[in-house]
């Protein structure tokens, strides 16, 4: 893409989560560059989420090549879901798009979830990505019991909210009640606000390199209790009453 291009406002910003994968940047990175080519202008913008290897390092070096790329860096760990929400929060684009940083999530079904959130319309919220072919008979049985429990609670109508692949509105998902694991509850949640979601199946691949960075524990056992805390949030949502200012200036009001 051409530096004229990267100046013009994007239509779409992906967002990329990372901590310690500096084996599996410059891949993923070109990968995700020839994949939303067809929906340029885009950004690209990884967190660095306190990574203690050449993550940066990395990520600087490519962005001499990749003008469309941009980094933004966590001085501790925040988690996955404090990461996402730091690319968002400057993400520049209407729309955005979220993927795990490890190779794992493949970039090329991101245009086929942002065409089905374009044709969904303003009603629907978040295009959700659901794994098939998931690698590790472990992680199965994991996703298995965890999305069987979570389906059964809130209703959700998801097989797998934890894949990484999502695209959604970036007002809707600031809309949402922050809380570390949010990424994993995005149907529920964006339902919650009265938007739609939609589904579209994607291929689950191996990690390019290295190992999972965050574990069982904070997907498993915190997972619990963040699902009754959901579950509480939808029991008490209202709907929000339509308001309208009603004669006067702003102006006039701040001086009264």
């Amino acid at each position: 893409m051409s530096l004229t291009m990267q100046s013009d406002p994007p239509r779409l910003s992906v967002v990329v989560p990372v901590k310690n994968e500096a084996g599996n940047i410059e891949a993923l990175v070109a990968e995700i560059g020839n994949s939303c080519a067809g929906l340029a202008p885009f950004e690209v913008i990884y967190v660095d989420d306190g990574s203690t290897d050449a993550t940066l390092a990395t990520l600087r070096a490519l962005q001499a090549r990749n003008p469309w790329l941009r980094v933004v860096r966590h001085a501790g760990s925040g988690g996955q879901s404090g990461a996402v929400r730091s690319g968002v929060l400057r993400a520049r684009a209407p729309v955005v798009a979220t993927l795990d940083g490890d190779g794992q999530n493949d970039p090329s079904f991101i245009p086929i979830l942002y065409a089905a959130l374009d044709q969904g319309g303003p009603d629907v919220g978040l295009a959700q990505g659901q794994r098939i072919g998931r690698k590790g008979a472990w992680k199965q049985f994991q996703s298995r019991i965890a999305n069987g429990v979570r389906g059964k609670i809130l209703k959700d109508a998801t097989r797998d909210t934890g894949c990484g692949l999502k695209v959604f509105r970036r007002e809707v998902y600031l809309a949402l009640p922050y809380f570390d694991a949010l990424h994993r509850f995005m149907p529920a949640l964006v339902t919650r606000e009265g938007f739609g979601v939609v589904h579209r199946d994607v291929v689950d691949r191996p990690r390019f390199t290295g190992r999972s960075n965050y574990g069982m524990f904070d997907r498993l056992w915190v997972g619990i209790l963040d699902l009754a805390g959901v579950w509480w949030l939808i029991r008490r949502r209202r709907p929000a009453p339509r308001a309208e200012e009603v004669g006067g200036s702003p102006r006039q009001s701040e001086g009264a």
